[in-house]
């Protein structure tokens, strides 16, 4: 590991002012406390909402009816919400659970029965002791306010869940049962990521178990013999790959805070920086407003890792001439955004940054404002082209070893434009990768990012940039284009002050405490 240096290259706030402005804000700037005579002011019940404030309970009610008519009248659906989380940490339902219902309650789970055209959930009863400690759940005797607030026809106790499909499977009105044949996706988690670990858990020789979302298909057929099983995750991706106005609003403002920390990751960037500096200042910006926790690991590259492109150990510390790469988002209210931006560690891009990011740069705006309603990635790669063979033609390579990379990057995008299947990215909406694949033109409501890959193997290359894109009635909104990725942009960004520069690191990476960290010691002891 490089050593880092103490101090910022930039100008720094010393240590005495940080003391000082601490002090400043613990002891409220000198204003008398208001005398209130009673404990606390704040009302005394919980305000955390029970429901979310995001949805009408009536967009909810759509999504289901849609399912209706998937499934048909002689069918059920059949939905298992997420599991109590192990150990410390906060409850996130399912995005396939939360879609249909809203509800954010552990071991719930939902039937949609085809035929009535109605909706019915199973909730625990309530946990008295674990609410005194923990806030209110949402819990089978809260049935009418469930039906009220989320607009459902009935709830029960997961008690009766068996007995109600077994009444089902005897009644033989319903012929089939659909189920996800997909892992349901949690907090940070993709599917693939999700079916990868299932696979890890298989191989495992002391392991082997199945994945959840297995156990509770077997369980189904063994309570609901003689009824077939139908897919369900065809149907919800249908319905998720249109965003409605609500769902745009929020992943709006999960790109724009993923913008804002990228720009105060650029702000706060000198060498000697680290990786996981870098997460740190996005996980500040996230928390600050509200975020629900990571859309994914922080992907924070220096130099030679991004090669990786989803290294996320987060240990290496940035060297003068080393280029950064930040793809790191938050998942705000169930939504997320993904997008990515590269500078340079020390302010300044090098000739050869220049030459290698200039020509990257050139070759993804070709793409992104070519995107257009109406259109096929095909036809949108294909205008593209028209505008990245010239830009390569007339391009001066300082090495033959990167206008052969070059090429060769540009023969495989012309390769796949040939593909009238060919994709421009992937869908973003309640996961980073939202489900697909669709061929068809680009429609209204679509939410999707591009993220071509630039490399040159002989020296461990890697350039990648990446945007949220949603697709409107007369065009394109990209809702991460006001974060800089031209040159002269990101390089003004940079000489601004930033987070880091305000408030110093505290520990040096040998565990020494560094001389920010030991004024504001000393000053707190001197205040005893």
């Amino acid at each position: 590991m490089h050593s880092r240096p103490t101090d910022r290259s930039r100008a720094t706030v010393p240590a005495l002012f940080l003391v000082l402005s601490l002090l400043n804000l613990a002891c409220g700037a000198g204003e008398p406390a208001v005398e209130t005579g009673v404990w606390t002011t704040s009302p005394r019940e919980e305000t955390r909402p029970l429901f979310t404030t995001d949805f009408e309970p009536a967009e909810f009610a759509a999504r289901r009816a849609a399912v209706y008519d998937a499934i048909g009248p002689n069918a059920i659906a059949v939905l298992q919400g997420a599991p109590s989380p192990e150990g410390f940490v906060r409850f996130r339902q399912t995005n396939e659970f939360y879609y249909l219902s809203g509800i954010a309650a552990p071991h719930a789970y939902l039937i949609l029965d085809g035929g009535e055209r109605k909706t019915t959930v199973y909730l625990p009863n309530r946990k008295e002791r674990r609410e005194f400690n923990e806030g209110k759940v949402l819990s089978a005797e809260d049935a009418e306010l469930v039906k009220e607030l989320a607009g459902v026809d009935a709830v029960y106790p997961t008690d009766l869940l068996i007995d109600h499909l077994r009444a089902y499977a005897r009644s033989g009105s319903v012929r089939t049962v659909y189920v996800l044949s997909t892992p349901p996706e949690g907090l940070s988690a993709t599917r693939s990521m999700t079916a990868r670990a299932h696979a890890d858990w298989r191989e495992d020789p002391l392991d082997g178990r199945p994945g959840r979302q297995e156990v509770f298909v077997a369980n189904l057929r063994r309570h609901l013999p003689g009824v077939a099983i139908g897919d369900l995750t065809p149907i919800i991706d249908g319905l998720r790959l249109i965003k409605s106005e609500a769902e745009l609003k929020l992943i709006r403002i999960s790109s724009r805070l993923q913008g804002l920390a990228i720009m105060e990751a650029m702000r706060s960037t000198t060498p000697g920086i680290t990786e996981y500096e870098l997460e740190a200042i996005g996980k500040f910006i996230f928390w600050q407003h509200g975020v629900q926790g990571d859309a994914y690991y922080a992907l924070t590259h220096i130099g030679p890792n991004a090669y990786m492109n989803h290294y996320h150990a987060g240990v290496r510390a940035a060297e003068p001439g080393d280029m950064i790469l930040m793809d790191y988002g938050g998942d705000y209210r169930y939504y997320v955004s993904d997008m990515a931006r590269m500078w340079p560690a020390n302010g300044r891009f090098n000739s050869v940054q220049r030459e290698l990011y200039g020509f990257y740069l050139a070759f993804y705006e070709a793409i992104l404002y070519n995107i257009r309603p109406g259109l096929t990635a095909q036809q949108v790669k294909l205008a593209a082209l028209e505008e990245i063979e010239p830009i390569l033609e007339s391009w001066t390579f300082s090495s033959p070893v990167y206008e052969k990379a070059a090429r060769e990057f540009v023969e495989s995008f012309r390769r796949s434009a040939q593909d009238p299947n060919t994709s421009l990215g992937h869908w973003v909406g309640m996961a980073a990768h939202d489900p697909g694949p669709y061929t068809g033109v680009l429609r209204p409501g679509m939410v999707l990012t591009i993220e071509p890959q630039f490399r040159v193997p002989e020296e461990k290359i890697y350039i990648r940039l990446e945007d949220t894109i949603a697709i409107t009635e007369d065009g394109v909104e990209i809702m991460t284009d006001f974060v800089p990725r031209d040159i002269e942009g990101i390089e003004r960004l940079m000489r601004e002050e930033g987070l880091l520069q305000r408030f110093p690191r505290l520990l040096g990476e040998s565990g020494e405490f560094l001389s920010p960290a030991m004024a504001l010691i000393e000053a707190a002891r001197g205040g005893r």
